[in-house]
């Protein structure tokens, strides 16, 4: 599986050491971003091997920060299903299953993520940064 390890930031990082960080982009903060405390994102392009991807989300999910009561996810996919990594709740989602992907959607609102940035369903504009 490959896919943009985003929007998130990692409580514990030795997860990172469990997957191959295939590119690393650096996104300076705007108001948009709606996390002063911090002064930049990291975004990292993983590899992960298909038969761990189970294991990795596990992992991710317990590693998200939340300590600014704020919310954060991670998401990885491959040709048929996404993985959408929220603390303490993992979507495992058909990539054909707009009802999924709503579910992930709202899910990750709930949880105070704003609309704009849970782009991550095949047909959502993505957020220009």
């Amino acid at each position: 599986m490959e896919k943009l390890f985003g929007k998130f930031a990692l409580e514990k990082k030795g997860i990172l050491k469990k997957v191959k960080i295939v590119s690393t982009k650096v996104e300076k903060i705007t108001d948009k971003h709606q996390t002063p405390w911090l002064s930049q994102w990291t975004l990292h392009t993983v590899e992960i091997p298909e038969n761990e991807a189970q294991v990795i989300a596990e992992e991710i999910s317990k590693s998200l920060d939340y300590s600014h009561n704020s919310s954060w996810y991670a998401d990885y996919k491959n040709n048929t299903h996404h993985y959408i990594i929220f603390r303490d709740k993992i979507f495992y989602i058909d990539q054909k299953s707009k009802e999924q992907y709503d579910k992930a959607k709202r899910y990750g609102v709930s949880l105070g993520i704003p609309e704009y940035q849970v782009d991550f369903a095949p047909d959502d504009k993505i957020w220009e940064r």
